[in-house]
């Protein structure tokens, strides 16, 4: 049984600015008039959650006197795609009877009948606008209203964008204009995780790298598309973390950014389009606007927390730490903007779009084609033999780069690491799953002693340009001090990337 698909484009809205919908001339062109209904759903699963482990929702929604059973599977095909099956059924418990043909079916018996619980509900007033025309049918959908788990709860204002007919990109044309008109921004969190956020008391945390899953035999094009959504769903989920004023949040979405940056090197001769080079200026943007946050965080946790507490009683430590904590609070406010801005919302969505229907899936060029259309595992192989080779090249002399070539050496080592975390997959036997163990480690380590000393080279220009700017006797010998330190660790870190990059080059690559 083929599972109906359903491709929808999620936005979070401010409660207060729903009511300017009516005011946007695509809603106010419309003759037909809203349907209005109110909708209580009630989420089942286990008590240790089995089902959304495996990636499964099960609710039961009640609309008037009628209830529909859902069963949803998250999409392996894209972001914006899950497989869904709705059955009505007679009364508000599940009827697993109904479950045959989904893909909950292989785990119905009688233990999970037994301890399948309602985990939350959502209550929603929902209002459903048809936007049809010759060309289109998308359902725009408001909801309004709560998630309560009988302990805690939490407002739910969201639109859904649901495409029935027509092409995807008219479904991002429409998402651009209410995100433009309602400063409403791109969200991938469906009802069922925000329920089970909140179970587990868990919002707006940080969210780290998810693993990739990578299906031997698809294509080089579909395996970086599988690659890219999972990076840009780690910068979105990472929005509300970062706006809370979360130190880790701007640093996971920092990771997010560099590792779809990354994947996009990797798979660069897929994407010669000016569409993908345009993308690639604007994730740049986002990329300078979150640095100073993160910069100045580490600053203050690894060089000025460590002196200001081992010289408690010096009193110059307090005035530079107080220049360094209002530069940091700064920073973070510049990250923050920047993902309250209108570029960031357009960006969300552009980004979105291009994963699901941009030109590089249908690249116009011969050579680009041919190229997409090779097995993963060719593609996988190349780039991680090619960023080795570098690796190993440009570190042999490691103790006599520059400053500037170091941070070369340090990109090229986070690429190849997050290559060899991209293609896990594909080299998943018990040899290559132990030698990848292996080089991965070593690989970090190296990563570690790398990332040392480009820290010490990026306090040391903090401190220096602060110094410069607010000129004092105390805050001169304070600097000084903090400047000793960070000279002071350049050798032991350089000593163990040294040693971490002679690990390396001896260990066996895990993909031959």
């Amino acid at each position: 049984m083929t599972a109906p698909k359903e491709m929808e484009v999620k936005l979070e809205v401010a409660p207060a600015r729903v009511a300017s919908l009516e005011k946007i001339p695509l809603v106010r062109a419309l003759k037909a008039r809203p349907r209005r209904t109110t909708e209580i759903s009630v989420y089942f699963d286990t008590d240790k959650h089995k089902l959304r482990k495996k990636g499964l929702l099960l609710r039961v929604r009640r609309i008037g006197n009628r209830y529909i059973q859902t069963i949803k599977a998250n999409g392996k095909a894209g972001l914006l795609e899950r497989s869904e099956w709705e059955t009505e059924i007679s009364g508000e418990q599940p009827d697993l009877n109904l479950a045959e043909g989904t893909a909950l079916a292989p785990l119905v018996n009688g233990k999970l009948r037994r301890r399948l619980r309602p985990q939350f509900e959502t209550r929603v007033q929902r209002t459903t606008y048809p936007l049809a025309d010759d060309r289109r049918a998308i359902a725009l959908t408001i909801d309004r209203g709560k998630i309560d788990t009988g302990t805690r709860s939490a407002p739910l204002c969201e639109i859904e964008l649901e495409l029935k007919r027509g092409n995807a990109t008219e479904l991002f044309d429409v998402a651009r204009e209410l995100s433009a008109a309602l400063a409403a921004q791109l969200a991938f969190k469906s009802k069922s995780e925000r329920g089970y956020e909140l179970v587990t008391d868990a919002r707006d945390v940080p969210v780290k790298a998810a693993p990739v899953h990578i299906a031997a035999g698809m294509s080089a094009r579909d395996g970086f598309g599988t690659i890219g959504r999972a990076c840009f769903r780690q910068i979105v989920d990472n929005e509300a973390a970062l706006l809370q004023g979360d130190p880790e949040g701007v640093h996971q979405m920092r990771v997010g950014l560099r590792r779809l940056r990354a994947a996009m090197s990797l798979f660069a001769d897929l994407l010669r389009d000016s569409q993908s080079a345009a993308l690639k200026a604007e994730l740049k943007w986002l990329a300078r606007e979150l640095t100073p946050a993160r910069e100045l965080d580490v600053l203050m946790s690894r060089a000025v927390a460590p002196v200001k507490k081992r010289r408690a009683r010096w009193t110059v430590i307090s005035p530079i730490s107080h220049e360094f904590a209002e530069q940091r609070a700064a920073a973070l406010a510049r990250a923050q903007n920047a993902v309250k801005s209108a570029r960031f919302r357009a960006l969300t969505i552009d980004v979105a779009e291009w994963l699901e229907t941009g030109q590089w899936l249908e690249p116009q060029d011969d050579l680009v084609r041919d190229r997409g259309d090779l097995p993963i595992e060719t593609a996988a192989v190349a780039q991680l033999q090619r960023r080795w080779r570098k690796v190993r090249k440009r570190g042999k002399a490691l103790a006599q780069l520059n400053v500037r070539r170091r941070h070369k050496l340090r990109i090229q080592a986070k690429k190849l690491r997050y290559a060899a975390e991209f293609f896990a997959d594909l080299f998943a036997g018990k040899r290559a799953a132990k030698r990848r163990e292996h080089f991965l480690a070593a690989l970090k380590r190296l990563q570690d002693g790398l990332g040392d000393l480009n820290d010490i080279a990026v306090h040391e220009d903090l401190i220096a340009a602060m110094a410069r700017r607010r000129a004092s006797r105390k805050l001169a010998f304070a600097a000084g001090l903090l400047t000793g330190r960070e000279d002071a660790r350049i050798s032991l870190a350089m000593a163990a990337a040294t040693k971490a990059h002679a690990k390396l080059a001896r260990r066996k690559p895990f993909w031959r």
